[in-house]
């Protein structure tokens, strides 16, 4: 047994310049780990709760202070002597311990950050590498390297709704490896950013790291990264296939029912909404799309997924919040044939490695995610390789808090025993399957 001696939580950065939960687990034997909590710009309603103080004259309000002092309080009373190595019944604690669905009292910012720190703290402690770790935890034989998707051009929220569209990212489908992959899609991010510049198109950075060119339209997108994979002198669908996230919740206007294009000044219906993203797949090499409708638009959804759940990968991010009832809900309904997996939506590891375990069951493509504010924390790159998940969404290959992630992969990929998921592995054709 490793017992926990010390739970202990600090108010740290993450990439926007803003405060997040940092939590330091020490065991009886002097083992230490660390982990920290990322933050979104585009979040779900039904997430699980980020406690913030509220205070407009610290930090706008957006200061955790309340959440570390629940960390420094009642959850480092209520995890001191029990084994780290437990993870079940010590996320199984907190969440009791808050008494939320939500996680709403503690914050989830409180619980998460504590949830992971436990995790690694197991890893140091038994001498695996967390990855190998994570993998016990999620009942997973053979760990493997996942296949990245990358921005390259950002609008939305990430980026100053420059673009009404959220991101279009590169699926390096020809890689072989995750060095590879990161090569490739390295190539089309710099041929973008050239293209750009030619242009005299804005090369400003969104806040994961994609370029924020401005396209008045999603078909204006889709052509300059078309055009930027060529560039690169890489094939479209053969070498590098798209993936878009539309984040339509950001989109729609609940009073009036429709969504809101603001850059063309166009409202669309749910109808329009699914022509104008079929028409996309139908002229560009796209292998998934993510949230193309509003996180409560089941019946759009379910008209979409019979529409082109056969040819691309349809992700839920809003839609399920990486949420258990939310998920079952979409599968017993046939809504989308993909999750995506963000630790912060749902509150604790366990309950994401649940979520992980009832999409694959489900036959649902797993996406392992992280979030428009991130830290130096590693910790993602690990999950999605222990989780075999398959697929892993990071950013563009820009800025320290994502690269911190694409070089964990690096160096895990080093274990010769890891297998990389490549285009088959994926099910689907790399031009969407025309």
């Amino acid at each position: 047994m490793s017992i926990i001696r010390t739970v202990h939580g600090r108010q740290i950065f993450d990439s926007r310049g803003r405060p997040t939960v940092e939590v330091d687990i020490i065991l009886e034997n002097g083992a230490s780990a660390r982990a920290s909590v990322p933050s979104g710009a585009s979040t779900g309603t039904h997430e699980a709760h980020e406690l913030r103080d509220g205070d407009a004259s610290v930090f706008d309000g957006l200061g955790v202070t309340s959440a570390v002092e629940h960390v420094n309080g009642e959850i480092a009373a209520a995890l001191h002597g029990h084994d780290v190595d437990d993870q079940r019944a010590i996320d199984e604690r907190l969440r009791n311990l808050d008494g939320t669905s939500t996680l709403s009292r503690l914050g989830a910012n409180a619980v998460l950050g504590t949830s992971l720190a436990v995790c690694r703290a197991s890893a140091v402690a038994s001498g695996l590498p967390l990855y190998r770790r994570i993998a016990q935890l999620a009942g997973v034989d053979e760990p493997v390297l996942p296949m990245p998707m990358v921005n390259i051009l950002s609008g939305g929220l990430h980026a100053g709704r420059g673009m009404d569209v959220q991101d279009f990212l590169a699926v390096p489908v020809a890689a072989t490896s995750a060095l590879e992959a990161i090569q490739l899609t390295s190539r089309v991010r710099a041929a973008a950013a050239g293209l750009c510049a030619e242009r005299g198109l804005p090369t400003l950075l969104a806040d994961e790291g994609g370029l924020s060119p401005g396209c008045r339209t999603g078909e204006e997108a889709l052509e300059l990264i078309t055009e930027s994979i060529l560039a690169a002198g890489l094939q479209p669908g053969t070498d590098i296939a798209i993936a878009i996230d539309v984040a339509a919740a950001s989109l729609y206007d609940s009073e009036a029912g429709d969504y809101h294009l603001r850059r063309q000044e166009r409202h669309l219906s749910t109808a329009e909404m699914i022509d104008m993203v079929s028409s996309w797949v139908d002229r560009f090499a796209i292998v998934s799309i993510e949230d193309p409708l509003d996180e409560d638009d089941w019946a759009g959804w379910q008209t979409l997924t019979k529409r082109l759940g056969h040819r691309i990968r349809l992700i839920g991010d809003d839609l399920f919040t990486t949420n258990s009832e939310r998920l079952a809900r979409g599968i017993s309904q046939g809504v989308a044939n993909g999750v995506l997996v963000k630790v912060n939506q749902n509150g604790t590891l366990t309950g994401t490695l649940d979520v992980v375990a009832e999409a694959r069951a489900a036959g649902y493509a797993p996406v392992v995610s992280a979030r428009s504010g991130e830290t130096e924390d590693d910790f993602l790159a690990d999950l999605a390789v222990g989780t075999a998940a398959g697929q892993i969404k990071i950013g563009s290959v820009r800025n320290s808090e994502r690269l911190a992630k694409y070089n964990q992969l690096v160096r895990i990929a080093e274990d010769p025993t890891l297998g990389f998921r490549n285009l088959p592995a994926l099910a689907l054709t790399a031009d969407g399957g025309r």
